[in-house]
């Protein structure tokens, strides 16, 4: 099959949610013979670059637009739109196309209507009351995109939830997937854990949501019984307020093989987010045989004892540090390395794109 993705912008731009779940993507279809192509944005100069086996198509973004949208509290991702749409006319004709952000899927559905194509939309977090209010447009833009798209994909049953609670829309639910090849616990996972009491969390620091600043606010509770007790974040493009609080430090975990040997290091991943879709990084972690510590409750295995399950009602450093405390218990397991990663092969790539095209092909691509 022919597949085109479309995401606002891509590596080395950003590297989160979407962009990573799209290239797990891409090296799975690849893998199975299929043929995927990108379409995204660039503010520079438009290219079009092979990167490792994944036809990436760069169109042109007027980030002078983008910043006057985004400054009148506008949708911002709609300034490359045009441009998105005439790539689409331009290339090759896809058997799906698979739109992971509402604004790309107004230029997949004007595409798809006028050629007959079928357009998947992926939503990429949790469709609730708030983010669907915070820019103009957004909601309709997403209302539209589930309305013609022939299937809507969430990334779990909470994002699902939501999906049916405030849109009335019953998604395919598929998780992304991991690269558990390369995600694995250390042939010796004792010998590789830390000597010291290690808390990794690799979220992006610069987003209140995640509530880094809460993990740092519990540390000096967690070190109280764990004294040499560290917190480890991930350093960014700009570094975080906290490089000089006693026992924080910063790793460049950009590079997978150093996401990898951190989570190994480490004792527990904790992702203390609120309104986390999936949170792809804590099923990495449990691969790499880490116990995790979050809110996904489809991720965290606090019933089979490979993570511990945040309430949603958790709101203070003291709350925090106690789980953390039950979390870094796990740590010292002799037998969690292998239950993690047992628990983490349901999110395979080869799993998860499976089922992605056994979804392209229901919609009636490949046909």
């Amino acid at each position: 099959m022919e597949l085109t993705f479309l995401n606002p912008v891509y590596w080395p731009e950003v590297r989160r949610g979407s962009e990573r779940v799209i290239r797990e993507l891409a090296d799975g279809l690849l893998a199975a013979g299929h043929r995927p192509r990108l379409i995204t944005s660039t503010g520079g100069r438009p290219s079009t670059v092979v990167e490792d086996g994944l036809l990436v198509q760069r169109v042109w973004r007027p980030d002078a637009v983008e910043h006057r949208l985004r400054r009148r509290l506008y949708e911002e991702h709609l300034a490359h739109v045009p441009f998105t749409y005439a790539a689409l006319r331009r290339g090759a004709r896809p058997d799906a196309i698979d739109a992971c952000y509402a604004t790309d899927a107004a230029a997949a559905l004007r595409y798809g209507r006028r050629t007959g194509v079928p357009v998947v939309f992926s939503y990429m977090g949790l469709p609730h009351r708030v983010s669907l209010a915070n820019r103009r447009r957004r909601k309709e833009l997403v209302v539209a995109a589930c309305e013609g798209a022939a299937a809507v994909v969430a990334l779990s049953e909470l994002a699902a939830e939501h999906f049916r609670t405030w849109l009335g829309v019953d998604p395919h639910v598929i998780a992304p997937p991991v690269d558990v090849a390369t995600f694995t616990p250390a042939e010796d996972p004792a010998a590789a854990r830390s000597e010291r009491p290690t808390i990794l969390c690799a979220a992006d620091h610069t987003q209140p949501r995640k509530r880094v600043d809460l993990l740092v606010q519990a540390l000096p509770l967690v070190r109280r019984e764990h004294p040499g007790a560290r917190l480890i974040l991930s350093r960014g493009a700009a570094p975080s307020p906290w490089t000089d609080v006693d026992g924080v430090e910063e790793v460049d975990l950009d590079d997978r093989g150093a996401l990898v040997a951190a989570n190994r290091s480490a004792w527990v991943h904790a992702l203390p987010s609120v309104g986390e879709a999936f949170g792809l990084v804590l099923a990495e972690a449990q691969a790499c045989g880490t116990p995790v510590l979050g809110a996904q409750a489809e991720v965290v295995g606090e019933a089979d004892g490979t993570g511990v399950l945040l309430g949603p009602a958790l709101a203070s450093a003291d709350e925090l540090a106690d789980a953390l405390l039950r979390a870094l218990d796990l740590g010292q397991d002799a037998g969690v390395a292998a239950r993690c990663a047992a628990r983490a092969q349901r999110f395979s790539r080869a799993a998860v794109t499976a089922t992605r095209i056994d979804l392209y092909r229901a919609v009636g691509a490949g046909s």
